[in-house]
């Protein structure tokens, strides 16, 4: 009995219990875009710090080196990722994706909380409290926006009128992938379809399990520039659900030399913040996106 409620397992459910109080307050204050999958910086960085700050005052009086520390707040991240596939429905890929961020707040906010609690100062630990409370309640009433565009070249060894011929639409992608997140899961692109050549045709882009982006051809210059925009997308818990993709466009532009080079430009704007984090992940995500259409497509183009 005295185990169970041990300094250490005290901090693991206090901990996580204010985690998801703050998180239920979070999303009650940010009613109106809730269903978007916003995520704003106070959960990834505020809380975890909070959390971190709660174990620092349970383990105050034991004698844990900070190795030990590092590691039992590892073991409480892991707790907090198990809590949000649970009960957040958050997926696999993106629990991974969050999981290095939650683990230093929550290692640093007990190294914070070690340091303050030592000096057994109320009113440091009433100001640092207050800070973080501060920050909380004004990240969380603000608004949030944050729009990215991710560019990616390729040279193709054909005439832009073969190419066009593949970038429009082109059949199912057979090779193996190469993106990491792609091999453990992520969906990637398949295959693209198109019911029309025209601007204002309806174009679909599937992906490895099935979903299915609407696109709506917006510009279509022959062998130049196809633009469209995404009309609709899978709400899915890996990534998915916490971006949306807003608009896609190849560039052709023939070398004069029987070559052509081909950039692929993805417009999308970003729900899970602090953006400095989460947009090297979108960013690196996009670009494998395109690079594995463009891959495909310079394999078909240069087919004899």
């Amino acid at each position: 009995m005295n185990k169970l409620f041990s300094p250490l397992a005290k901090a693991y459910f206090f901990s996580n219990l204010m985690a998801f109080v703050a998180i239920a307050v979070s999303k009650f204050l940010l009613a109106d875009v809730v269903e978007s999958g916003l995520f704003i910086f106070s959960e990834f960085v505020i809380i975890p710090l909070g959390m971190g700050l709660i174990c620092a005052w349970f383990w105050k009086d034991e004698e844990y080196t900070s190795l030990k520390k590092t590691g039992y707040c590892c073991i409480n991240a892991i707790i907090a990722i198990a809590l949000s596939y649970v009960f957040l429905k958050e997926g696999s890929i993106c629990l991974i994706i969050v999981s290095p961020l939650l683990v230093l707040f929550i290692v640093a906010g007990t190294m914070l909380g070690q340091q303050i609690f030592k000096k057994n100062n109320q009113t440091l630990n009433v100001s640092v409290v207050a800070l973080l409370l501060f920050v909380f309640i004004t990240d969380s009433i603000s608004k949030h926006y944050y729009q990215n565009e991710v560019s990616d070249t390729i040279v193709i060894k054909a005439p832009a009128s073969k190419v066009w011929n593949y970038v429009v639409a082109y059949d199912k992608n057979t090779e193996p992938e190469n993106y990491w997140l792609f091999k453990i899961g992520m969906p990637s692109p398949l295959q693209s379809t198109v019911d029309g050549y025209y601007i204002g045709a309806n174009r679909k882009c599937i992906f490895s399990n099935g979903y299915i982006f609407d696109e709506k051809i917006v510009a279509f210059d022959i062998n130049h520039n196809l633009t469209f925009d995404i009309t609709n997308q899978p709400r899915d818990p890996e990534i998915m659900n916490h971006i949306d993709i807003l608009r896609g466009q190849f560039i052709l532009k023939d070398n004069g030399d029987g070559t052509t080079t081909v950039t692929g430009n993805s417009w999308y704007r970003l729900y899970v913040f602090p953006t400095w984090y989460y947009d090297r992940w979108a960013e690196s995500i996009t670009r494998n996106v395109h690079l594995r259409v463009m891959e495909h497509i310079k394999h078909l183009a240069e087919a004899k």
